[in-house]
C-alpha cells in the first residue's frame, strides 16, 4: 500500500511544472471573480491576477496567457501573478529590438502631459517631446489613441520607458516611401498623383512623395497655350510613367497618352472632300484653326475663307468658339495636319467669270476699300475688280484714291481685263470719259508758253497746275536753282511745253529763262 502511495506520488510530482520567481510563464484562465482572475499555470496551486490587469478581450476562460511570476506562494498558498509585467516584459524585448536595429515602432498617444504625450509602445510607456511631435496644428482628438509609428530616441531600462520622436519616424517614413515608389515606378504603369505646380512648361505631380514633371506636349492631343488649360493645382489625376531615370531623380508623365491618339486612323474617318463642322479654338493673323474632334485640329487658310472677298485680319469675321462647316482639302497624318476650306463648300464664282464680264463692258459696283494704289470695287456676287490709281482720271494727279471716291459709293466703272486664274479684274473709272489728251496736244503743243500755279515741289521737279485738273511736271534741271529755292505753292510762274506724252497723259515743262 506504502508502495502505491509512492508511486502515485511521483507520478503526480512528475506533472507539476518547476517555477521560479521572476520568470514569465504561460497560464490558462480558469476562472474570473469580480476581483481577481484564477489562472492555471501547471503548478500544484492556481495563480492568482488583479483583474485591473487585464484587457476586457481578454478575459475569457479556457484563454491561454503570458504572466509573470510574482511570488511561488503567498499567505494564502497562491501563486502570484502579474499579467501587466508579463506584458512589459516582452513588450519591451520588442523595444530593445526596434532601437538596437533603428527600426520605427508602433504606438499610440494616450495622454497628453506638460511637455509632451504618453504613449503606449508594447506595453511600454514612452514619452514624446512636443518638440519631436511632428503634431503641430493638430486637434488632439486626431491624436490621442490613434496608431501612429515612431522612432524611439532613448531608453532607460531601469524604468522600462523610452523617449520617442515622431518628427524623425516621418522623415523616415517618406524616405521609405520614397524608395518604394521608386521600386514601384515601371515604365507604362499607370498611377496616381496630386497636382503640384504648374508651370509654363508643364505640371509637377507628386506621385506619393517624389515628383514628376508632365510637360505640356504630353498634356492632350489637342494644341493648348498653357498647361492650366488641362490641370489646376490640387487636382488628383491619373498619369502614365513614360520615363524613370533613378539616377537623377527625373520622372516623365504623360497624360494623354492614357487615350488612343486621334490622328491614328484619321485617314478612314475623314477623306478628302467631305464636309465637317468643328469649333474655332485659335485665330491667328493667317487663319483660323478649328477642332472638329477632341484632339484633332485643322486650319483654314485666310486665302481659303472667300472666293472673292479679300481678308486681312480674320478676327474680323469669326469669334472663338464659333461653330462652322468647313471642307477637306488635304490630310497629313505624318504632320499631324488637316487643311480646311469654307470657301470650297461653294462653287467657285470665278470659273465662268470671263464670260460675264467682258473687256470693255460698263457695269456698276459699289466701293468696297482703298489701297494707296487704287480702290476695289464689288460687282457682282461679292466679285471684287480694282480700280488702279491711274485710271481714275485721265488728268488730274490722283495721289490720294480716299480725295476722289468714298466707301459705300456707287460707282460705274468699264472692264479693262479679266484674269479668271489670278482672280483678277482691272476696271477703270476715267475710260467712261472720252481721252482728251489728243486735245490737249493741240492746245498745247510744243514751245508753247503757259502761265501755272505752282501746286506741288519735289526733289524730282515742280508739279504746275495749268487749268483745272490738269497738271505739268517742270523737271529739275530745267529750272534755275535758285529760281526753285524762292517757289512756293501757289506761286506762278511761266513755262515752255517741251514734251507731251498722249499714252501716260503727262505735260513735261521747261521754266529756264532762255526757254521761256
Amino acid at each position: 500500500m506504502s508502495e502505491t502511495k509512492s508511486t502515485l506520488e511521483q507520478l503526480y510530482n512528475e506533472t507539476i511544472k518547476i517555477i521560479k520567481e521572476g520568470e514569465v510563464i504561460k497560464g490558462k484562465i480558469v476562472s474570473v471573480r469580480n476581483k481577481d482572475v484564477i489562472v492555471d499555470v501547471g503548478f500544484k496551486s492556481e495563480g492568482v491576477v488583479t483583474i485591473t490587469e487585464f484587457n476586457t478581450s481578454e478575459l475569457q476562460v479556457g484563454r491561454e496567457i503570458e504572466f509573470f511570476v510574482e511570488s511561488i506562494e503567498d499567505d494564502s498558498g497562491s501563486i502570484v501573478l502579474s499579467r501587466e509585467k508579463a506584458s512589459r516584459i516582452h513588450g519591451w524585448g520588442s523595444v530593445m529590438d526596434c532601437y538596437n536595429k533603428g527600426d520605427l515602432i508602433e504606438g499610440k498617444p494616450m495622454k497628453k502631459v506638460k511637455g509632451g504625450f504618453l504613449v503606449d509602445v508594447m506595453g511600454i510607456e514612452g514619452f514624446l517631446p512636443s518638440s519631436l511631435s511632428a503634431f503641430k496644428n493638430v486637434a488632439d482628438r486626431d491624436i490621442l489613441s490613434k496608431p501612429f509609428k515612431f522612432k524611439i530616441i532613448k531608453v532607460n531600462k531601469l524604468r522600462y520607458s523610452v523617449i520617442l520622436s515622431r518628427k524623425e519616424a516621418a522623415m523616415k517614413e517618406r524616405e521609405e516611401a520614397k524608395e518604394k515608389i521608386w521600386q514601384d515606378l515601371k515604365v507604362g504603369s499607370i498611377y496616381p498623383g496630386l497636382v503640384k505646380a504648374i508651370t509654363d512648361f508643364g505640371a509637377f505631380i507628386d506621385l506619393g512623395g517624389v515628383d514628376g514633371l508632365l510637360y505640356i506636349t504630353d498634356m492632350s492631343w489637342s494644341k493648348i497655350s498653357h498647361p492650366s488649360e488641362v490641370v489646376a493645382v490640387g487636382d488628383k489625376i491619373e498619369v502614365l510613367i513614360l520615363n524613370v531615370d533613378k539616377e537623377s531623380g527625373k520622372i516623365s508623365l504623360g497624360l494623354k497618352q492614357r487615350f488612343p491618339d486621334p490622328w491614328q486612323d484619321i485617314e478612314t474617318k475623314y477623306s478628302v472632300g467631305a464636309k465637317v463642322k468643328g469649333k474655332i479654338v485659335n485665330i491667328v493673323p493667317y487663319g483660323i484653326f478649328v477642332e472638329i474632334e477632341n484632339g484633332i485640329e485643322g486650319l483654314i487658310h485666310i486665302s481659303e475663307i472667300s472666293w472673292t472677298k479679300k481678308i486681312s485680319n480674320p478676327v474680323e469675321l469669326f469669334a472663338i468658339g464659333d461653330t462652322i462647316e468647313s471642307h477637306v482639302i488635304s490630310i497629313d497624318k505624318d504632320a499631324r495636319k488637316i487643311a480646311l476650306s469654307i470657301k470650297q463648300l461653294e462653287q467657285n464664282p470665278w470659273q465662268d467669270i470671263e464670260g460675264k464680264y467682258t473687256k470693255g463692258t460698263r457695269v456698276h459696283g459699289k466701293v468696297k476699300g482703298f489701297t494707296k494704289y487704287g480702290v476695289f470695287v464689288e460687282l457682282d456676287n461679292s466679285i471684287e475688280g480694282m480700280v488702279h490709281i491711274s485710271d481714275i482720271s485721265w488728268t488730274k494727279r490722283v495721289v490720294n484714291p480716299q480725295d476722289i471716291l468714298k466707301k459705300g459709293q456707287k460707282v460705274e466703272v468699264e472692264v479693262l481685263s479679266v484674269d479668271a486664274q489670278n482672280q483678277r479684274i482691272a476696271l477703270g473709272l476715267k475710260q467712261l470719259q472720252t481721252n482728251p489728251w489728243p486735245e490737249i496736244a493741240q492746245k498745247y503743243p510744243l514751245n508753247s508758253t503757259v502761265e501755272a500755279e505752282v501746286s506741288n515741289i519735289t526733289d524730282f521737279g515742280v508739279f504746275v497746275k495749268i487749268e483745272e485738273d490738269l497738271e505739268g511736271l517742270i523737271f529739275a534741271n530745267e529750272i534755275n536753282q535758285e529760281q526753285l529755292k524762292q517757289l512756293k505753292p501757289q506761286d506762278k510762274i511761266k513755262a515752255k511745253v517741251i514734251k507731251v506724252d498722249t499714252e501716260q497723259g503727262k505735260i513735261g515743262l521747261s521754266a529756264k529763262v532762255e526757254n521761256v
